[in-house]
């Protein structure tokens, strides 16, 4: 063990160190399911007093909830994880076991022998408690760090502009309770002895961390230092500087059994993806029932109004890099442009139809593409999809531009109900509309969804910079 590592007491460990998430709240959901299940048995059944099969019933609930939230991850310390990630995950765990449960009866040809709302009130009731509980102790620890409460010591390595950037970070992030109990700044290679005075200089600082903090031409300074540490145990985090690149969703991950490091990853993938998908299948049904009259009264004054087909068809990029055709009302009087052109539309565009105007303003154009939401080719979240012709561009110009495409289009995005809609005369806001789609691609979560949606529905049909 490390000197540092002897001279940390009891004392001197945290309450969510001595008992990390792994531990309390395992129990926590337990007590959720049991207490819950006991409540809504007295609101069902009038007596608090289970029948066996109800206590077989919340065993198997409580059984399945721990294998799942460990199977995913979730116990394990969240620290730097924010409150809508863990509801959100939290949610997937509650709709698997709802899932589960419900296959379990209807196989086993049970359904006669349990009340559907006793086992609906069940888990709605202990999501609510095990997922407040959560959020109350989040909030109680930030508090706690923000007060100077609760750090964790980190020890940071490496060349002086890097170690002061992730200090920054640190101190812009204070609520993740990390401090400052040592740093080392590097001056090109550093020698055999020199890695072993650092080494004691750890030990001495009593820190729990130590993150190495360099460039990833300083390979020979990782491989170094961590030979050092071998008999240390404090944990050792690398922290690479990847200067100007833009990360999406970055992390790591195992591949053919070594150690990526993935720098431009979707995060929508696995159990993400089928939840975008269920989301847009419901949604999307519903909308497309609701705006149907709607729909076919914009076909009719298009048809009154102007020569030419009601719908606009043409191909866009879609989710990576695969062509499909987006459908929209036609709002110009068909004309033809030079191949490879496409002119944007501009304030007073003669090419506008009498109702043109209105439907691209108000965004009703746009309808028809909840038929490509339901076909699987767009989502009714995501970035918006643009003409072929000015991916071609933009590409060359922008700086990760074509990353957009990682995910499925969608009617509305996080840039559009931001106010970056209509036409992109300048690079500068095309390039600000780029860093919000990456922006959402890497924070996707289905409360962000569900966010920008009513954004879309309170403020994002009308633009001044729609024409």
């Amino acid at each position: 063990m490390s000197r540092g590592g002897e001279r940390k007491s009891d004392k001197g460990v945290v309450f969510s160190e001595r008992y990390p998430p792994q531990l309390v709240f395992p129990v926590l959901d337990i007590a959720a399911i049991a207490f819950v299940g006991f409540i809504a048995h007295l609101y069902r059944f009038g007596t608090v007093e289970l029948h066996e099969r109800y206590v077989l019933a919340l065993a198997c609930m409580s059984l399945l909830v721990i294998i799942i939230n460990n199977s995913t991850g979730s116990y394990k310390r969240w620290r730097v994880s924010s409150s809508y990630y863990l509801l959100g995950k939290l949610m997937l765990v509650w709709l698997a076991v709802a899932i589960i449960a419900a296959s379990l009866i209807y196989f086993a040809d049970a359904s006669e022998r349990y009340s559907r709302l006793w086992i609906g009130l069940t888990l709605l009731g202990s999501f609510i408690l095990a997922g407040g509980a959560r959020i109350a102790v989040q909030y109680g620890l930030r508090r706690v760090r923000l007060r100077g409460g609760a750090r964790r010591p980190i020890f940071l390595v490496g060349p002086g502009a890097n170690v002061l950037n992730v200090a920054k970070g640190m101190r812009q992030a204070a609520w993740e309770g990390h401090s400052i109990a040592g740093v080392e700044r590097l001056h090109g290679t550093p020698e055999h002895s020199n890695m072993t005075r650092i080494a004691e200089r750890i030990s001495a600082s009593g820190a729990a961390e130590v993150w190495i903090c360099v460039p990833l031409e300083m390979g020979d300074t990782v491989h170094g230092l961590f030979y050092a540490l071998r008999n240390h145990t404090e944990e050792i985090r690398l922290i690479p500087d990847f200067k100007d690149m833009r990360l999406l969703n970055h992390r790591t991950s195992e591949v053919a059994g070594h150690l990526a490091i993935d720098l431009s990853v979707s995060p929508i993938s696995g159990m993400a993806r089928l939840v975008k998908r269920a989301e847009d299948i419901l949604l999307g049904g519903l909308i497309t029932l609701m705006i149907l009259p709607v729909c076919l009264l914009i076909a009719l004054i298009i048809k009154m109004t102007s020569k030419g087909p009601v719908l606009f068809k043409q191909y866009r990029t879609g989710s990576n890099g695969k062509q499909f055709k987006v459908y929209k009302f036609r709002s110009m009087h068909v004309h033809q442009e030079s191949e490879g052109v496409v002119t944007q539309a501009t304030k007073g565009d003669s090419r506008l139809t009498p109702i043109g105007a209105l439907l691209r303003k108000t965004s009703l154009d746009e309808l028809p593409q909840f038929y490509n939401v339901l076909q699987g080719r767009m989502s009714i979240v995501g970035p918006r999809p643009h003409a072929l012709a000015h991916n071609e561009y933009y590409k060359e110009l922008v700086e990760s531009y074509m990353r957009r495409h990682k995910v499925k289009p969608g009617i509305t995005g996080w840039a559009q109900v931001n106010g970056l809609r209509g036409e992109t005369e300048t690079l500068e806001k095309m390039q600000r509309r780029v860093e919000y789609d990456l922006w959402y691609i890497d924070n996707w979560s289905l409360f962000l969804d569900i966010k920008i949606i009513f954004m879309t529905v309170f403020k994002g049909f009308t633009n001044k910079n729609a024409y």
